[in-house]
């Protein structure tokens, strides 16, 4: 593989496959309420739009894992890319919030597969401890995306329209599937001897998920993933509705957390041979539940205005910089024949976890800190006791 991709290129590429959740996520945040206005919607009916988005996320990535299992790993990425990039142009010309939210649910469909796809590849090509270091590098690719993505959707949005978001992330899923077809090698074999039978990939996915270690890992790096997702739905109305924040302003206050994700990320690079995945992991997630705790207390009593609650919500993000490699590389660890489907299976749960959060942030209506602290309260909490269990 080294003769034809170099390793910085290989996770150059495979970072980029990885960030289109956070990209068609992140860019868009900042003209949620500019989106409400033009379609006609309430913020509720918008912020469907992203739980919608994570659904869609969560359920197709059951369907890439046996895929790329059976016909290795390239061409269900072409499948996928080439959905999200149709998608996401469609997504422009919406005409109204509810063909929004199932466009979305689309987009999200094909967006999926670079996400479920590039974990696999990391598996196929690099053992647990230094798979976690390569999960760690992704995050600091990743990062990237969450960083310039508001701030690109804030400045697009502050220069043009709320359509011009979503045709930049056109151009970038025409990019990626570009970087796929002519600079990605193939990491696994096509195996006509895996099953693509319902059946069969029922009994496969039943097992792993009576695999305790693996369905309790897969649980803590999904409740962090629920405490994001609670902070990515929620944050747009908090700080632009509640906090009166301009939406080029909240773009640099979500670069600043997402910056937290990237030096969490590298810290745990640097000690991950020292201390080990599984000791990072369990640090990582207590200190998520005490922070959590500390920004609901901040929330309820509404001490310190804007700056109290921003801090521990940027501890709380930077943790996941953390939680996300090391609860990856762990679940993924013991997997080999059906890695494509472990992986496919833990970013589902993960993506199921955040629709959750997402929803229920809706359902709140949350334009005041309150009830974003506490649902990323009972994530950092439910983290810590799903390591317990783990353990």
């Amino acid at each position: 593989m080294a003769a034809k991709t170099g390793r910085i290129e290989l996770i150059l590429i495979l970072g980029s496959l990885a960030a289109f959740g956070p990209l068609a996520t992140d860019m868009y945040l900042p003209a949620l309420p500019e989106v409400a206005r033009a379609l006609g919607g309430t913020s509720s009916q918008v912020q469907i739009t992203v739980a919608t988005f994570f659904f869609g996320f969560a359920a197709g990535q059951l369907i890439y894992g046996p895929l790329s299992d059976r016909f290795g790993r390239k061409p269900p990425l072409y499948w996928g890319l080439g959905l999200f990039t149709l998608t996401s142009g469609l997504c422009a010309l919406a005409p109204s919030v509810d063909t929004m939210i199932a466009l979305r649910f689309i987009e999200a469909f094909g967006a999926c597969a670079g996400t479920v796809i590039s974990r696999a590849i990391v598996r196929d090509l690099f053992k647990p401890e230094e798979g976690a270091r390569v999960f760690s590098t992704l995050m600091l690719v990743m990062v990237i995306a969450p960083i310039v993505a508001p701030l690109i959707g804030g400045y697009l949005l502050l220069w043009f329209d709320w359509q011009s978001i979503f045709w930049a992330i056109t151009l970038a899923g025409a990019l990626s599937l570009a970087s796929v077809v002519f600079r990605l090698p193939e990491s696994r074999k096509s195996d006509p001897e895996h099953s693509l039978a319902l059946g069969n990939i029922v009994k496969v996915y039943a097992s792993l998920l009576m695999q305790r270690r693996y369905l309790m890992v897969a649980l803590s790096g999904a409740f962090g993933y629920g405490g994001l997702f609670a902070y990515i739905t929620g944050s747009p109305f908090v700080f632009i509705e509640g906090y009166k924040l301009a939406p080029q302003h909240y773009g640099w206050l979500f670069a600043i957390n997402s910056a937290g994700i990237m030096a969490a990320s590298q810290i745990n690079r640097a000690l991950i041979h020292r201390l080990g995945a599984a000791t990072m992991l369990r640090a990582a997630g207590a200190f998520q539940m005490l922070v959590g705790v500390a920004m609901f207390i901040v929330a309820v009593t509404q001490w310190g205005g804007m700056i109290a609650f921003v801090v521990p919500l940027f501890l709380y993000v930077a943790c996941n910089g953390i939680v996300m490699p090391n609860s990856t590389a762990l679940g993924l660890a013991d997997q080999q024949k059906n890695a494509g489907a472990a992986a496919a299976l833990m970013g589902s749960i993960q993506f199921s976890v955040g629709t959750i959060s997402a929803l229920s942030i809706g359902a709140l209506h949350a334009v005041t800190p309150l009830p974003v602290a506490a649902v990323i309260a009972l994530a950092g909490t439910l983290t810590t006791l799903a390591l317990l269990a783990a353990r």
